[in-house]
């Protein structure tokens, strides 16, 4: 009697394998919620080491405090337009996960702009403002970035 040989194929999973708007959104949104828990480690350690959390505007003579969440708040906020402009680059770019990674990298040097100016700002805050915001992209970027390379094999 013969037996058929098994097969040593797997099946991947279409929700891994077939790329999605909703999976950009999903991802995106995860990796925005551990950026802003990070982001918040962050800000509570500068806390702890008596680095001082206030910062003023462009010139400010005076500097406000920053509120607790505030860094998590601010971080949601631009991975939400981050995930928003990698939606629209899966409908509008050739290549979205390159268009988003470098567009990604460079606001986020540009990011780095508003802390370095701030007035009324220790040092010691402008250095934590701007470690918040890489490390912010350390999370969020490379996610969105392996999510949208789907979108290029397909």
């Amino acid at each position: 009697m013969n037996v058929p040989a098994a097969s040593t194929t797997t099946a991947t999973p279409a929700s891994s394998a077939t790329p999605s708007r909703l999976s950009v959104l999903r991802v995106g949104a995860l990796a925005g919620v551990a950026a802003a828990v990070a982001t918040e480690l962050v800000a509570a350690g500068a806390r702890v080491s008596d680095v001082s959390m206030e910062a003023g505007s462009f010139g400010a003579e005076t500097a406000e405090p920053i509120p607790v969440l505030g860094f998590a708040f601010a971080t949601l906020l631009w991975t939400a337009v981050g995930i928003v402009m990698a939606i629209a680059m899966t409908r509008w770019a050739k290549r979205p996960a390159r268009t988003f990674t470098v567009t990604a990298v460079v606001l986020t040097i540009v990011s780095l702009v508003p802390p370095a100016l701030a007035g009324s700002t220790t040092t010691g805050t402008k250095v934590i403002l701007a470690l918040t915001h890489v490390v912010a992209a350390a999370f969020v970027v490379p996610a969105i970035r392996n999510e949208l390379a789907k979108w290029e094999s397909r």
